[in-house]
């Protein structure tokens, strides 16, 4: 039975952890709205998934080469992939637009609908692997954020379709669930 208890103390914590993790890219997000509105709508799918992949790159680059140019660490970029990964849901539901056609409040609104259909994915996923995410390393979470980037673009290659396996969306939430595992195990190591 301690087992047991533990368990459901390391199922909770992750579940605060990512909630954590999921307030900071949500307030990132919301400010670059303010900023910028929501001029992202007028990115296709296809365009969102190549944004991601440039950050996915960037975080393999500075993982492969131990340093970096631009004064940003790892932790933006993972941010931007959550971001820009849950655009891309929203994209995938709504169409892309030919401006910036939804206000700051629908966007917010939008994106707390598809983060919450994603935590519930990491929930349930989490719970058969048993955290398995923690005995990984962080540059596997690269590394699996960018095939399920290129799954995606094959996807996209073949008009959305596919045979057997999961779709554009499934790779999209797969692909901020990677990225808040990062964000938490970087908010670990600060943490110690």
């Amino acid at each position: 039975m301690q087992i047991q208890c533990q368990d459901c103390l390391t199922m909770a914590n992750t579940e605060a952890q990512f909630d954590k993790a999921i307030q900071v890219c949500r307030d990132v997000y919301s400010k670059k709205l303010k900023d910028y509105g929501a001029a992202w709508r007028i990115m296709r799918p296809c365009s969102i998934t190549d944004q991601i992949f440039i950050k996915a790159n960037r975080i393999r680059t500075l993982e492969t080469k131990g340093n970096h140019c631009v004064d940003e660490g790892i932790q933006p970029e993972l941010i931007g992939i959550v971001n820009y990964a849950i655009m891309g849901m929203i994209q995938l539901s709504k169409g892309f637009a030919d401006g910036d056609d939804i206000t700051v409040d629908e966007a917010l609104s939008l994106y707390d609908e598809y983060m919450q259909k994603t935590r519930t994915l990491m929930l349930a996923k989490n719970h058969d692997y048993d955290e398995a995410w923690r005995s990984m390393r962080t540059t596997s979470y690269t590394d699996l954020i960018l095939m399920k980037i290129y799954r995606t673009k094959q996807i996209e290659s073949n008009d959305g379709k596919t045979i057997i396996s999961e779709g554009i969306e499934a790779n999209y939430m797969d692909m901020v669930n990677y990225a808040i595992f990062g964000l938490i195990k970087i908010d670990e190591a600060e943490g110690k």
